[in-house]
């Protein structure tokens, strides 16, 4: 067991607005990217993340077994306070660790699809998408939108309202400021090619 105090963490605010549909648990990639329905499921939640870093000045440095992290902070009355837990795998000294701690209940997502054109015979699909992001917080909040490009590894995004970040070759993150009581709207298009 390790203990650490005075770890400095920042909440993440992450949306994830894809949902898995159940009935397309063990399809091949081949089949999914022929169903003009999959991934036109939306999931409303926004995840709170606590990011730190592993490292000597944030009072750890070691490496970290796998296990469960539990994160406590000091209430008003300095009574500690439970806020979350979740496991780690096996990190090294100096990694940074993203743990999901729960879903925020004062945002929430809503994903859309907006255009769907496919020309199997020429080998190409266009899709678009619009993300919006409510923030009912009373302070402003920076999320990182998180979309899976999950029809194909050969894609482009030949139009898009954000800058984004590609993460993988099936994964895209936007990161976006949301004004306190506010409303943000994200789309992009996709052109995948086989």
């Amino acid at each position: 067991m390790v203990r650490a105090t005075g770890i400095q963490s920042k909440p993440v605010y992450v949306y994830d607005g894809f949902k898995v549909d159940p009935n397309y648990q063990n399809w091949q990639l081949e089949a999914i990217r022929q169903q003009e329905s999959y991934g036109t499921l939306s999931n409303p939640k926004v995840w709170v993340m606590q990011e730190f870093k592993n490292s000597i000045e944030n009072h750890l440095g070691m490496p970290l077994p796998k296990g469960r992290v539990r994160f406590y902070r000091r209430d008003d009355d300095g009574q500690l306070e439970f806020t979350g837990e979740n496991d780690i795998d096996h990190t090294p000294k100096d990694e940074t660790i993203r743990l999901y701690t729960g879903n925020a209940f004062d945002m929430t997502g809503e994903r859309t699809r907006t255009e769907y054109r496919a020309d199997f015979n020429a080998r190409w699909i266009d899709e678009s998408f619009e993300i919006k992001i409510r923030n009912h917080k009373t302070t402003p909040a920076e999320i990182r939108i998180v979309e899976h490009l999950y029809r194909w590894t050969s894609w482009d995004i030949v139009k898009n309202s954000d800058a984004f970040k590609k993460l993988d070759s099936k994964t895209m993150e936007f990161t976006v400021q949301i004004p306190d009581d506010g409303e943000k709207t994200v789309t992009y298009k996709v052109h995948y090619s086989w």
